[in-house]
């Protein structure tokens, strides 16, 4: 197998399984060359219903078939009861050899592993969480799969790299001909984005609804002229997973620590002013750093232009204390988020397509002034993994932290320098995720190390009570706290290719000796 060396030091093959890979050159390195993927045409004569009466006649109407690829979207998060339904049915059909392109899994989808030993399901490309990411680290796929940005997963989509053949998209509320949202119903999800591309390219779309209501559905965002059949179900799964373990904000003494550094260097860095951006997270130091943050720019008197990200309480109270003037919502992360966005004109529903893929014209990450990221690991060239933990699994996907990453004047990876006996901070990460170009500063409960190639960045924190730390001090201060790691020990074969969001191959995941 030939392969060269990319711009993270990562060996990429020139060409694997089939597919030929362009290795990673930079954060701006692969412009798009090619135009769109052709959508399809399709069409209902008068007089027809696209009402059907189950999954199975949804699998049968579409020519769902052996080797073909269905995608999912992941608004329900851990709540989904959409993707093991309909998996199952296309499983009892004696279909084989699908491609999953779900925007993400959970830990609820580990009904899927048995499909992969059962061979139906033989690839995933878009992102894998916690059972399945396990077992194709052991190496239980038959095939590659591929992990891709929330925005690359769009990307690809528009670009032709995905050829999805049927998107089931869960919808909690819908009407008979398709047009639907995430809004109401007992599962409401709030913002129904994610699924957005897949309605325009998809050969085949299934609304998958436990709420059918009159036409018109509205606000319609996804539409009727793109949607070719419509299920109800009794159940498309429970909102209340939503919000399972992801929203609460951080309360230990170190967490905050690490959330108030966040806040501090964006003082001191000037990114903290009247008509500043932030993106914001649902992760315990990402709630903690938005809370603070939400009181210092009441305590100052300034206002946000707006907040984005995964939508929470915590946001929104931001918004009605006066210190935002938009809230652009991703996803809804509560109960708080979901009903705020149905009743405030200044909450904005948004896909990633507009919010994170490169090869467009108006992403909104571009023009953000402050992310807050987290990782698994970080090494002392600036490589971030949140991927694969240090013993080599693979249990998390990408989502939209290669896209943020790079857009944002200051992109911080809050960390403590460990967990347990594992060092954050090491010397080469197993795997890369976001490239080291794209990572401005690591914010840890012991000090700020700041990427030696922001020296605008150190030129504005001289002189300032930021206390700055080289980053191979905190490897050192880690390590003398965990020991040396141990690292993992990988076979030959190649289980998971990491792409860049710009589709560039940023490193590839083998399976795990066992």
């Amino acid at each position: 197998m030939e392969t060269v060396l990319n711009a993270v030091d990562r060996q990429i093959p020139l060409r694997l399984e089939g597919r030929d890979l362009i290795p990673y050159k930079g954060m701006y390195e692969n412009p798009p060359k090619q135009r769109k993927a052709q959508p399809y045409f399709g069409y209902v004569k008068h007089g027809d219903s696209k009402l059907l009466a189950s999954i199975d006649d949804a699998i049968e109407k579409t020519g769902l078939k052996d080797g073909m690829c269905v995608s999912f979207h992941h608004h329900l998060r851990n709540g989904d009861g959409v993707v093991n339904l309909v998996m199952q049915h296309i499983a009892d059909k004696g279909i084989k050899d699908i491609k999953i392109a779900p925007s993400a899994l959970f830990p609820v989808h580990e009904p899927l592993v048995e499909l992969m030993d059962a061979g139906v399901v033989t690839s995933i490309e878009g992102s894998m969480n916690g059972p399945v990411g396990d077992a194709v680290s052991h190496g239980r796929m038959q095939k590659l799969t591929v992990l891709r940005s929330h925005g690359g997963r769009v990307r690809a989509i528009q670009a032709g790299d995905i050829k999805v053949d049927v998107a089931f998209i869960a919808a909690p509320v819908a009407d008979k001909e398709g047009n639907c949202n995430g809004r109401y119903g007992k599962n409401a999800c709030g913002s129904l984005g994610y699924p957005k591309v897949d309605s325009f390219y998809a050969k085949k779309v299934v609304v998958v609804t436990d709420n059918l209501v009159e036409y018109p559905c509205t606000p319609m965002i996804i539409s009727s002229p793109y949607v070719d059949h419509v299920v109800e179900v009794d159940s498309i799964g429970s909102h209340e997973m939503i919000v399972s373990g992801t929203t609460k904000v951080a309360t230990d003494p170190l967490k905050l620590s690490i959330a108030q550094n966040a806040v501090d260097l964006m003082v001191h860095t000037g990114i903290f002013r009247d008509g500043m951006t932030f993106q914001a997270g649902a992760g315990g130091i990402a709630l903690a750093t938005t809370k603070i943050l939400g009181d210092l720019l009441e305590e100052k008197g300034l206002v946000a232009d707006f907040i984005n990200g995964g939508v929470t309480q915590h946001v929104v109270d931001i918004y009605y204390k006066g210190c935002t003037k938009k809230i652009f919502n991703g996803q809804s992360f509560d109960v708080a988020s979901i009903k705020d966005l149905n009743e405030n004109p200044d909450h904005i529903e948004i896909n990633p397509d507009y919010y994170a893929n490169p090869w467009n014209k108006g992403c909104l990450a571009n023009i953000q002034d402050a992310v807050v990221l987290g990782a698994t690991e970080i090494d002392v060239d600036f490589n971030v993994n949140v991927n694969t933990h240090s013993d080599g699994r693979l249990l998390h996907g990408i989502g939209g932290h290669q896209d943020t990453a790079p857009g944002a004047k200051l992109s911080m990876m809050t960390v403590p320098l460990f967990r347990k006996k594992n060092p954050i901070i090491r010397e080469r990460v197993t795997n890369v995720t976001t490239p080291c170009h794209a990572t401005d500063a690591i914010v840890t409960d012991m000090g700020i190390a700041i990427n030696p190639a922001r020296t605008d960045l150190l030129k504005k924190l001289e002189g300032s009570p930021i206390k700055l730390i080289d980053i191979n001090e905190l490897k050192d201060m880690a390590y003398a706290e965990t020991g040396t790691p141990e690292e993992p020990e990988f076979g030959d074969r190649i289980v998971t290719l990491i792409e860049y969001r710009d589709g560039s191959a940023l490193d590839v995941v083998r399976q795990l000796r066992e």
